[in-house]
Parts: structure tokens; C-alpha cells; sequence
């Protein structure tokens, strides 16, 4: 009976074989697998461990400020002439140190250039500036003398070049600001060494003649009062 019940148990399964195709498929998916896998662990350890990016030597930062309106002027300024005047500034402070015995110089080269403008201010006409002739032919018209407007540096064009501290001299933070003062000074005087002052009047005259005439008069005079009157 033990025989009989031995042959008609179930045989097990025996376990199956990968062919050689087979194993070849699974090893190329386990190789694809790794290498995703090992490409991305790659890239989190670099992101990491990387250093950061190297942050800025200089950060200008400009904070905001209210504003104030200090004073209004209504202008009637002809600009009629304009100079750009470019010079060096060379300014130094001595300054004597060790009981006066050393003499130290806190110095600065200032590469200055600047508009100068200048023309009539014809909110100084007066009534008797303007004459006209009973024809309607005529008309005389007095201006008031040529003035230099302003001499603005050209911050475009104006730099420090060298600025040199002695060791025992005091290092003065005014001293470009007196350089900056000093070029607007020399370079408007430049101006009206050059003729702008000449230029400003030929110009004025000329304009107000055209205007002049384009309201139907023939014969325009254009003088200029005396800087004194």
C-alpha cells in the first residue's frame, strides 16, 4: 500500500533553466539599470559636494531716500553757445608730521572734463529793451549781456586717475571734492578764455533776428546792454 501511494503522489516541478538568451537579456537589463542608477548617484554626490559659485568681489547696492523739492524757478534761458573743455587736476595736500620735521603729501590726479554753457536770460528784458518803429518796419532789440548758464562736469569723461597717501600723511576725503571744484572753476575760466562768451553773443543775436523778422519786419537791430546797466 506504501508502494502504491509513493507512485501516486505528484511530482514536484523541477526548477527551469534560463537559456543562454535569456540570461543575456537579464544581464543587459542589470547593466542598463546600474548604470542609470550609478549615473545618478554620480550627480547628487557632485551637486553635493560642489562648491558654490564664488560670490561677487563688490555689491553696489543703492538704497532709496525720499526726495525733496527745495526750490521752483520758471526759466527763459536762450542757450546760445556750448564748450567741452577737458584738463588735468593735479592737487596735493602737504602736511607736516613728527614735530614738523617730515613732510608728507596726501595727493590726487583728477582726469577733469566739462560742458560750459552759455547764453541770454531773457526774463531780465525790460520794457524799454524793445522798440519798434510806428511803421511796423523796424524794431531795435536790447538783450541782456551773455552769462555762463553752467560748467557741469562730464562724470562720463571724469575719473581719478592716480590718488597716493603718504605713510604719515592723514588721507583727506575732501580732497577729491576740491579737485572736482577746482576743475569746474579752471574749465569754465578755459571757456571764456576761448571765446565763449563772443560766440554766445553771435549766436543769441542771430536767433533773435530770425525771429525777429519772421513777424514781418524788415529792418532788426539786436544790441546787448552793458554787464553793469
Amino acid at each position: 500500500m506504501r508502494e502504491e501511494e509513493e507512485d501516486e503522489a505528484p511530482l514536484e516541478a523541477a526548477p527551469r533553466r534560463m537559456g543562454p538568451g535569456l540570461r543575456a537579456g537579464a544581464m543587459a537589463i542589470l547593466v542598463l539599470v546600474g548604470g542609470c542608477l550609478g549615473g545618478a548617484v554620480v550627480r547628487w554626490v557632485a551637486m553635493a559636494f560642489a562648491p558654490d559659485e564664488e560670490p561677487p568681489a563688490e555689491v553696489l547696492e543703492v538704497r532709496p531716500t525720499p526726495n525733496v523739492i527745495v526750490a521752483v524757478r520758471d526759466l527763459a534761458r536762450l542757450e546760445s553757445a556750448s564748450f567741452h573743455v577737458e584738463r588735468v587736476i593735479d592737487l596735493e595736500s602737504r602736511q607736516r608730521r613728527v614735530f614738523g620735521l617730515v613732510e608728507a603729501e596726501d595727493s590726487i590726479l583728477l582726469v577733469a572734463a566739462a560742458d560750459v554753457v552759455a547764453g541770454v536770460d531773457l526774463s531780465q528784458l525790460r520794457d524799454t529793451d524793445v522798440v519798434i518803429d510806428p511803421s511796423g518796419r523796424s524794431a531795435t532789440i536790447t538783450l541782456p549781456p551773455v552769462e555762463i548758464f553752467s560748467a557741469r562736469l562730464d562724470n562720463d569723461r571724469t575719473y581719478v586717475h592716480t590718488r597716493e597717501t603718504d605713510l604719515l600723511a592723514r588721507r583727506r576725503e575732501s580732497l577729491e571734492t576740491r579737485a572736482r571744484r577746482e576743475a569746474e572753476r579752471t574749465l569754465q575760466q578755459a571757456a571764456i578764455d576761448g571765446g565763449i562768451i563772443a560766440r554766445a553773443e553771435r549766436n543769441a543775436a542771430r536767433t533773435v533776428e530770425t525771429l525777429i523778422r519772421s513777424l514781418g519786419f524788415d529792418v532788426v537791430t539786436v544790441r546787448f546792454r552793458a554787464p553793469e546797466d
